[in-house]
């Protein structure tokens, strides 16, 4: 599917994935109601929506959950096609309005009240999740959301590739960029980074030490170090050695799978589609250093599960996410780690998720650890939007770095304003 035709949303919906949608372009409608939780007693009707996951049995799991609850009947819309949210922001408008659905923290949401305060169901545990991700859903100590997994976004690499034409694992961007080269030839393509690097845009940011928005929230990217780095992504983009035109964009594994490419940016989800397809063959690294006083990143994508303060059942929709996505344990480690690999955002579940501690999952899970930025509930779509035009502007265009990023920080210094005052 052509990222590029689809609206911001759907574009930045592939970008944030917590994995890979339906590979075919077609725009399925919305699956029927389907999915019916247990008889509940009260006879109470829920419908939750879910995006469709890429990897097999996800929609089979969450039905399989949703049946498993007694006070309520529970219904699934399963949205398939590209653009998962034009239709929940569509049915949010209308009657037919999910009651729970998953999105991404962002402030607009809380602010326009479409979302329910939750941090009663969240405060008795609050000390068992990750803390970064209770403090990408708060807005004035109030808690908007449960984080259901964590997705780090990082580099997989052919190891056997680099060991052939004598490359070492990139540390900085400049290697990163000498690597493509040694590594292009007739048959494939040196890099990967999705086919409008839209993947990539806050990994450039954080690993040249800046910061999407400050503490204050004011702008964070406009720094000399970013215009350095998107001079250098320029660079890469003209000399041949990146695929841009893969049958599948940077969340579907297939690329460096079918060797297109040796290194591709991808998230920890598709691990064990490529473990199956390249055994050993296999390694990770972070986004790597950006200028002198850079630092490697990696972006901790992945998804929530709010619930609609303007639903008709919002406190059967709220004692529905606490029984699923609090008290099912069981369930949320088989969500997080049997359908491709995702982070555990409670710490008890994480600990004792066997499949992410050995091998190359343990590393992803160290990389999560030690270099990892959370999403920034400020940050909203149109600024997400004017972060792409950046990119179109400097990089694919060549247009000046400076001046892109100044056109930028005057669009999101404008939402900021609208948010903030």
């Amino acid at each position: 599917m052509s990222a590029m035709s689809n609206s911001n949303f759907s574009r930045r919906s592939i970008f944030r994935a917590a994995a890979g949608m339906a590979a075919a372009g077609t725009l399925a409608a919305c699956g029927s109601n389907n999915g019916r939780g247990g008889s509940g007693g009260s006879g109470t009707q829920l419908t939750q929506y879910f995006h469709a996951y890429g990897e097999a049995g996800v929609e089979q799991a969450v039905k399989r959950y949703a049946k498993g609850y007694t006070k309520a009947n529970v219904a699934t819309q399963w949205i398939t096609g590209s653009d998962y949210e034009t239709k929940l922001f569509a049915a949010l408008l209308t009657k037919q309005a999910p009651d729970v659905f998953e999105f991404h923290p962002q402030i607009q949401l809380v602010k326009s009240g479409q979302v329910a305060d939750l941090t009663d169901i969240i405060e008795p545990v609050m000390g068992d999740f990750n803390q970064a991700d209770i403090a990408s859903h708060k807005v004035d100590g109030k808690i908007y959301g449960v984080r259901m997994i964590d997705d780090p976004q990082f580099f997989f690499y052919r190891k056997s590739m680099l060991e052939k034409a004598n490359v070492a694992v990139p540390t900085t961007l400049d290697e990163l960029i000498e690597a493509a080269d040694k590594l292009t030839t007739s048959k494939v393509k040196g890099l990967f980074l999705g086919n409008d690097l839209h993947a990539i845009e806050a990994p450039l940011i954080w690993s040249a030490g800046a910061e999407t928005l400050t503490d204050k929230n004011e702008v964070g990217f406009n720094t000399d170090a970013v215009a350095g780095g998107l001079s250098q992504l320029r660079k890469l983009f003209t000399s041949g050695n990146l695929l841009l035109d893969a049958p599948a964009d940077f969340w579907d594994p297939s690329a460096l799978d079918q060797g297109l490419c040796a290194i591709q940016f991808c998230g920890m989800w598709a691990m064990p589609v490529m473990q199956k397809a390249l055994g050993d063959d296999l390694g990770i690294f972070p986004f790597p250093k950006v200028g002198s006083a850079g630092k490697p990143s990696v972006y901790n994508g992945g998804w929530s599960m709010f619930v609609n303060a303007k639903g008709k059942n919002v406190e059967a929709a709220k004692e529905y996410v606490k029984w699923l996505w609090i008290e099912q344990k069981k369930n949320q480690e088989d969500f997080a780690t049997s359908y491709g690999f995702h982070i555990p955002p409670r710490t008890s579940i994480a600990q004792q998720a066997t499949k992410l501690q050995s091998g190359l999952p343990a590393e992803g899970v160290k990389l999560f650890n030690t270099y990892g930025h959370f999403d920034n509930i400020g940050w909203t779509q149109a600024m997400w939007t004017a972060l792409d035009t950046v990119i179109a502007d400097s990089v694919r265009k060549g247009g000046d770095p400076k001046a892109a990023l100044d056109k930028a920080d005057k669009t999101v210094t404008r939402e900021l304003k609208k948010l903030f005052g």
